[in-house]
């Protein structure tokens, strides 16, 4: 992968779990193909709920993961995938918070977990999903 420039009405996307490339949800696999912006990590705690991983925002620990820049077609993708829309569920909720990338701050989106989901959870101590799912 490499750093691409985003047009300027872009939105960004910090994702952390399976939408990371290579991972099961992939956005790169998705359309319109986001660009890649470059790997970043946002405080917080990442817990393992079996099939994917929820993020707490300012938890004690760094949570790796990849910026994106992407249209507001596929944000509405992300949403269903993250059942925002039109499931309207409450696992998760759409966040926008400064990440740093590449020495600049980006205003990204971010999927948070509601906190009632991940009582009792395990936490993945290093932060990566990718690196720690089959560790537990």
């Amino acid at each position: 992968m490499h750093q691409e420039t985003a047009a300027p009405d872009c939105r960004h996307v910090f994702v952390y779990g399976t939408l990371r490339c290579g991972d099961d949800n992939d956005i790169t696999r998705l359309a319109p193909a986001p660009l890649f912006v470059g790997p970043a990590q946002v405080r917080g705690t990442l817990f393992h709920l079996g099939a994917y991983p929820g993020l707490l925002l300012d938890g004690g620990g760094q949570v790796h993961g990849e910026v994106y820049a992407i249209t507001a077609e596929l944000e509405a993708k992300l949403d269903e995938i993250e059942e925002l829309y039109p499931q309207q569920r409450d696992e998760y909720r759409k966040r926008l918070i400064p990440v740093v990338v590449h020495g600049s701050s980006l205003l990204c989106i971010v999927y948070e977990i509601n906190p009632t989901y991940v009582q009792g959870r395990p936490v993945l101590a290093g932060g990566d999903w990718v690196a720690e799912r089959h560790s537990i």
